[in-house]
């Protein structure tokens, strides 16, 4: 999957939280944006909490407070910033729930901000959960919050975590929660619901016509014919022909241990699995740096660094913008994928 052409719109970049190496990471993408041939972007933040932050980096770069449509004008000269009301006093490295406001502010000005047409896709910097849980945040976390924007009211989507790199994408079906709730939370409608979704995008997102999906076993062997679980054959094995009866392209229940080497990825363009390690520690061996978190299933594109807020490297002149500059290449190689398929 080779990532290509830059966004029609520019990419609303969150903040993130601000204690973490989200906005140092904003700065170092934007410095490096010619090298890197970076799709246009505009980070939401506090532009005084941006301009300390690069002074003491000593990055020194340019930066302008601007409106959506003066994002392209700015972008070659500044650092383009939608700038928030709320002001960031904490330093890198200690997360602080008074930023919360600030943060979430972020997240949802920047939904705002695609919906209405003046932004692409949404870019999200890492956000600390417990930080914002201090200050009273009602959601489980990132992904929900943005079902919850999409909804608009309404019932929420079903928002579709996949992992993404050149050389596998693969979604988690159960993604946080304790490995012994699994069994109980795993069904044959959950399977092809998420399914389902993933193809979809595969096709709207990435152009691929007739998508191949490759869904692992629960248990160890995929179950061993029932020497080591039923749940393959009760659960995963109906979804897999559900899926097909659906006309997609669906395969398995195959042991998770043997289908994540080359050859076995080339046999499938997204792979599906039962739950978050056995989904995110090949992706993570194979591109740790490189990685891409993915929301599919929303009515709109997000697409994240595939890290944390490592506030414990925050600050310091050591983080890599990799998976940032991935998340932002991959965006806008989606945007106009959805441009070109409606047109």
């Amino acid at each position: 999957m080779p990532l290509a052409p830059k966004a029609l719109a520019p990419l609303a970049l969150t903040q993130g939280d601000p204690a973490g190496i989200g906005p140092e990471l904003a700065l170092l993408a934007w410095q490096r944006r010619q090298a890197l041939d970076l799709p246009i972007f505009a980070c939401i933040a506090d532009i005084d909490h941006l301009a300390r932050l690069s002074q003491r980096l000593g990055l020194n770069v340019p930066l302008v407070a601007c409106d959506w449509d003066e994002v392209g004008s700015h972008f070659p000269g500044a650092l383009p910033v939608i700038p928030l009301d709320e002001a960031v006093a904490t330093e890198p490295g200690r997360p602080d729930p008074a930023t919360a406001a600030g943060t979430i502010a972020s997240i949802s000005r920047a939904v705002t901000a695609v919906r209405q047409g003046k932004a692409g896709a949404v870019v999200t910097n890492p956000i600390a959960k417990s930080v914002l849980y201090a200050a009273g945040f009602a959601h489980p976390g990132h992904t929900e919050y943005l079902a919850y924007l999409a909804a608009d009211g309404g019932t929420p989507p079903l928002p579709v975590m996949m992992l993404w790199c050149a050389e596998l994408a693969v979604v988690p079906v159960t993604i946080h929660v304790p490995l012994r709730s699994v069994p109980d939370l795993l069904t044959t409608e959950l399977i092809v619901e998420t399914g389902a979704i993933v193809a979809r995008a595969l096709t709207r997102s990435f152009g691929i016509a007739a998508p191949r999906l490759a869904l692992s076993g629960l248990n160890p062997h995929a179950g061993e014919s029932g020497a080591l679980g039923q749940e393959d054959a009760d659960v995963v094995a109906p979804a897999v022909e559900a899926l097909r009866a659906l006309g997609i392209d669906a395969s398995g229940p195959y042991p998770a241990d043997t289908m994540f080497h080359a050859r076995a990825r080339s046999g499938y363009d997204a792979a599906l699995a039962m739950y978050h390690d056995q989904a995110l520690i090949p992706i993570k061996t194979i591109a740790f740096d490189e990685g891409v978190n993915v929301t599919l299933g929303l009515p709109f594109i997000r697409t994240s660094p595939d890290h944390g807020t490592a506030f414990d490297i925050a600050g310091r002149g050591i983080a890599r913008p990799d998976s940032l500059v991935a998340a932002l290449k991959l965006a806008a190689r989606m945007v106009a994928q959805h441009e070109q398929t409606a047109s």
